[in-house]
């Protein structure tokens, strides 16, 4: 087994070993190359505005067998198509074709998809300005456009 050089001109050599090492840890390989901006639609954001395509329904992962509202969003930033679930009980309704929507993720693990929702990692907060759980709860009514 290899022992750490000790001594006095050891720093250069443990430097180098600890670099080599830190290649190995997924999360300092994913930042210093910046694979997540570049794989991620929303390009590392956190939200980002868009565009309704169409409403679409997705079957949950067994054993659930609902059926998860969900909406075709294409982004203003780079045009991208991108799938974003509609949470809270009846909020599909108040999302149409055309709409203005800001996205956020989901935050599920590693930023992938949550819960049982196949494929989704992001959701709906705001249409056309107004916050969506506000549409919900009733405290505010959609603007009319």
């Amino acid at each position: 087994m290899g022992r750490k050089t000790s001594g006095l001109n050891a720093a250069k050599k443990l430097v180098k070993r600890r670099t080599k090492g830190r290649w190995m840890d997924i999360k300092y390989k994913k930042k210093t190359l910046h694979l997540k901006e570049k794989s991620d639609p929303l390009r590392g954001s956190s939200q980002a505005k868009g565009i309704v395509l169409e409403k679409v329904q997705l079957e949950a992962k067994q054993p659930n067998s609902a059926m998860r509202k969900c909406v075709r969003v294409q982004l203003i930033k780079n045009a991208k198509q991108v799938t974003a679930f509609a949470p809270g009980d009846g909020a599909i309704k108040f999302i149409d074709e055309h709409d203005d929507v800001v996205i956020e993720c989901i935050g599920g693990n590693k930023g992938g998809s949550k819960g049982d929702i196949p494929g989704v990692r992001w959701q709906v907060i705001k249409v056309n300005g107004q916050s969506l759980v506000g549409l919900i709860s009733g405290k505010i009514e959609k603007a009319r456009r």
